[in-house]
């Protein structure tokens, strides 16, 4: 598998950071340096370094971000089906431990958010996930310890 997978709305999310990168956030570093040079001598001029230093850092992630772009292997969930869980599966599951509901979807690793319900392919839970199918119960060893969860339902959108 791909170091690089991710999900076709993964993928449209960083070439959208990535054309704001270039065309927003560059200019304003731009101006910032601009600005910070008209302050005068720059040997002494905090400013101009701290904008430098923005600068080279945003460039460092544009070069990033067009490495990741250039080399993902994107899949469209919307075509996958599976009785199984794979890369790209939202998972409906009970926590048997906490006696609720839980929904996860896995990414790829730059798209992963706890906050939103994904979880990235190289997570404890997915990789306990993967190959599982609808009624079976999962023992998730995590940093927080052993999580015992029962998969309700497996959907991909």
């Amino acid at each position: 598998m791909s170091d690089n997978i991710m999900t076709k709305q993964g993928y449209e999310d960083l070439k959208e950071k990535l054309r704001k990168m270039k065309a927003v956030d560059r200019q304003e570093v731009i101006k910032e340096i601009a600005a910070a040079a008209a302050h005068g001598d720059l040997s002494e001029n905090a400013e101009y370094d701290a904008a430098k230093e923005k600068q080279s850092f945003l460039e460092g992630k544009i070069k990033e971000y067009e490495t990741k772009i250039a080399t993902a292997q994107v899949i469209d969930t919307a075509n996958l089906s599976s009785e199984r869980v794979v890369f790209g599966a939202t998972v409906q599951m009970e926590d048997v431990d906490k006696g609720e509901e839980v929904t996860y979807k896995i990414v790829g690793v730059d798209e992963a958010d706890v906050n939103q319900g994904k979880i990235s392919i190289s997570s404890p839970i997915a990789r306990a996930l993967i190959g599982k199918e609808e009624g079976d119960d999962v023992t998730v060893r995590t940093p927080g310890g052993v999580r015992n969860y029962a998969i309700i339902e497996i959907s991909f959108s």
